[in-house]
């Protein structure tokens, strides 16, 4: 009988301990309201500052980015101008030969041999002239100036004004054109009268 009156005195000690702790607990558990107001406070500044940085740091990127597509255009557009202005000092020179140059051909030679260095670099660049001349008028790469009389049939292009452009199959200046109207013209009938 000793044994477990000995078992019941020690559990009797241990259970007020046990009800220290969960009082103890309780009071961890529920922080007052100041504590929690001041907690959310920290997690809210926390926040708060995390999403100021990544503001901060999207506006450098955003920067950084626009900063670096700038200089590559400008990179892409000084090799392009490099490359006109042999051209350029080309015509130059063409324009400088003297006049006996000028009567055996070869001045008309070397403008066409500085018009085919033009072209080859148009070419390298993606740009392709818009041949309209006598084709079916198309709003999308022609843009028409005029209505004339022409042997050619209603909606035809019957005169390029101004040459159009492509460059990589996007349009970048539409053939400046005059369409037929499907009318012959009226001189051939003035001439008969007479």
């Amino acid at each position: 009988m000793n044994t477990e009156k000995s078992t019941s005195v020690t559990e009797a000690e241990e259970h007020p301990t046990e009800m220290e702790e969960k009082k103890e607990m309780k009071k961890k558990k529920k922080p007052s309201i100041k504590e929690q107001m001041a907690s959310l406070q920290e997690e809210l500044d926390a926040m708060k500052d995390k999403y100021l940085r990544n503001v901060a740091e999207f506006e450098n990127f955003r920067r950084r980015s626009i900063q670096e597509k700038s200089q590559w255009i400008k990179g892409a557009t000084q090799r392009l101008v490099l490359e006109l202005c042999d051209v350029n000092d080309n015509f130059e020179r063409a324009l400088n030969l003297e006049e006996a140059h000028k009567a055996d051909g070869s001045f008309e030679e070397g403008i066409r041999m500085i018009f085919q260095q033009l072209t080859s670099i148009l070419d390298k660049e993606g740009v392709k002239k818009i041949e309209a001349l006598e084709q079916d008028f198309d709003p999308n790469i022609h843009e028409a100036l005029a209505q004339i009389p022409s042997e050619l049939e209603e909606n035809k292009v019957a005169a390029v004004i101004q040459n159009g452009y492509t460059m990589h199959d996007v349009v970048i200046r539409p053939a400046r054109v005059a369409v037929s109207s499907g009318q012959k013209p009226v001189t051939e009938t003035k001439e008969e009268n007479k």
